[in-house]
């Protein structure tokens, strides 16, 4: 049977909805083109992944309290502003099928929100004196820029090996999701190994979830027809590095020639794909996909049996199923 996400988020729905309106009054400013942006931000959030794993890894220790909320609209103000900076720097003009910050107010003021939204941010933590929070979001953001340089670097030669890969994802992806865990937990305890433990549980979500996103560029029953989203933009993701680590010279030349020079080619990316496939890339990732859901799973089963973990188990199931 699947899981939705309205069920997996049940534990915590009443705090959920005390957090939106917390998180709202954090990003309110004078300036009133500000207020407006982040208006429309607010207005089309997304699933709030990352709110939803602060309480329930909170609610796993206690009842939730106002260093709780703190640490979700300090996660999502941070997410935020890496997301209205993604689309700058990626030159997108869509996020979750609605015009960007940047399709709508142009690069200029897009920079200057994703700064507004890290500083309040930061803010928000210095305000409350969560300075747990403050450094683990910190530390989190650091690695997260860390991550997209070390991608952009190795894109240039196409040479990521599956360690360069792992590194970037846990750092690019991972470590926002494993600061979630680790602050929602530091909320209700200052126990700093129960605060790593769950960390390290997020940041095998983390990992999962970004296998499945590579897992996508090449269809499945889900999504239907492949993508190649991820080809076209010259990203060595684990189904590609895995099939070019199997193949001989000539071959791993070919391809590599396709992804750098004829990307945009819609049947020399079928061809990649068709590679991939052919050499048990997707079979590969999705072992390895698995791998990391298990360790998340083997983690979590540390901690206190309630409701709140049991949702968690769903999450984690729930990150290799989904669709989108």
């Amino acid at each position: 049977m699947s899981v939705t996400l309205d069920q997996i988020k049940f534990p915590v729905r009443d705090e959920l909805l005390s957090f939106e309106k917390h998180f709202r009054d954090s990003m309110k400013s004078s300036v009133p083109l500000l207020d407006k942006i982040t208006y429309y931000i607010v207005q089309k959030k997304g699933k709030q992944m990352r709110p939803i794993l602060v309480f329930l890894s909170a609610r796993i220790w206690g009842p939730v309290n106002e260093s709780t909320n703190v640490a979700a609209s300090l996660i999502e103000l941070l997410h935020t502003a890496t997301l209205v900076h993604d689309d700058v720097v990626d030159d997108s003009y869509e996020r979750r099928g609605f015009f960007s910050i940047n399709a709508l107010w142009k690069n200029k003021i897009a920079v200057l929100v994703g700064d507004f939204l890290l500083s309040k941010g930061l803010l928000v933590a210095l305000e409350s004196r969560n300075y747990t929070h403050l450094q683990i979001l910190s530390t989190a953001v650091k690695q997260m820029s860390e991550g997209e340089l070390l991608q952009i670097e190795k894109a240039r030669r196409l040479d990521i090996e599956e360690k360069v890969y792992f590194d970037i994802i846990r750092q690019k992806t991972a470590s926002l999701i494993a600061a979630a865990c680790a602050a929602g937990t530091a909320s209700i305890l200052e126990d700093e190994d129960k605060i790593e433990q769950m960390r390290l549980f997020g940041e095998k979500i983390g990992i999962a979830f970004q296998i499945k996103d590579d897992l996508f560029d090449y269809g499945d029953e889900n999504i239907g027809k492949p993508r190649g989203i991820d080809i076209k933009e010259k990203k060595m993701t684990l189904p590609l590095i895995y099939a070019l680590s199997q193949a001989d010279k000539s071959t791993r030349k070919r391809i590599i020639n396709i992804v750098k020079n004829e990307s945009t080619n819609a049947d020399k990316v079928k061809d990649v794909i068709d590679f991939v496939k052919s050499s048990g890339g997707i079979q590969y990732a999705e072992k390895m996909m698995m791998s990391y859901q298990q360790e998340a799973l083997s983690i979590l089963h540390t901690f206190p049996d309630c409701e709140a973990r049991i949702a968690l188990e769903n999450l984690v199931y729930f990150v290799t199923k989904r669709k989108l």
